[in-house]
């Protein structure tokens, strides 16, 4: 049996997801959450094979959840209407649903999904190629998810100081704490807003508010002062896009 966690706020979405399952012998939904908290933790729980996952919820998005996950199971999406979505999910394999959608297409999508279970590396390629198109449109973050333990947190930009790359994960430091994030900077760089945030250096993106002052470390080095008293190495390219931004 194919172990399925449905995860939508409209109640009425979910009752259709479940009646057009019904034809799926194959296919046991072991769950149904109303938002992306429960969604979390039933995965967590659970460990589905399949999950159908809608992109606009309250509290965390579709997509923010699907952030937070270590191993995420085969996923069909859904959405109203989210422009940048659509975009992303047209350009990689990742199936997705347009609501309203008709059973027939519906059908499409769990045959699709049913065909890469137990390839968690094709799973994880394109998800990561979906985050990876996102990251590309014009819409911005105002805010990061991230999670310690079975803990989601809710971050607002103005409370983090600075971004750093470690390996493969982001460390984002806050008047909350440090979380480390699986995310590449790359990814933050291109989403964070315009003229708040700079990539100082390759290992470091800071929130321009928290800037105390810049001094010339050695001939064509600087170093960034922090209000929270981190100081940082500021590159070249760095210096630049600083002068850039603060216009001096």
């Amino acid at each position: 049996m194919i172990r399925t966690i449905i995860i939508d706020d409209e109640s009425l979405a979910r009752d259709l997801i479940k009646a057009y399952l019904q034809k799926f012998d194959d296919i046991d939904v072991i769950q149904e959450c109303g938002d992306g908290f429960q969604g979390l933790k039933a995965i967590q729980e659970h460990k589905p094979d399949l999950i159908f996952l809608d992109v606009q919820m309250p509290k965390i998005t579709g997509f923010e959840m699907l952030e937070l996950l270590d191993e995420p199971p085969v996923i069909i999406f859904s959405t109203a209407f989210d422009q940048y979505a659509i975009k992303a999910f047209e350009l990689n394999a990742t199936d997705y649903l347009l609501k309203p959608y008709a059973e027939e297409r519906f059908n499409e999508a769990v045959t699709k999904a049913k065909a890469k279970i137990g390839s968690k590396t094709v799973v994880k390629e394109e998800l990561t190629e979906l985050q990876e198109t996102r990251s590309e449109s014009d819409e911005s973050l105002d805010r990061i998810v991230v999670k310690t333990g079975n803990k989601i947190q809710i971050l607002p930009l103005d409370v983090i100081s600075h971004f750093e790359a470690q390996d493969d994960y982001v460390a984002i430091h806050s008047e909350q704490g440090k979380f480390l994030k699986l995310m590449r900077m790359k990814h933050l760089e291109n989403k964070l807003p315009n003229g708040e945030f700079v990539r100082i250096h390759r290992s470091h993106i800071v929130n321009v508010k928290q800037i105390e002052k810049l001094e010339l470390y050695e001939k064509d080095s600087y170093l960034l002062s922090l209000k929270t008293g981190s100081q940082l190495p500021v590159s070249r390219s760095g210096h630049s896009k600083l002068k850039e931004v603060l216009k001096y």
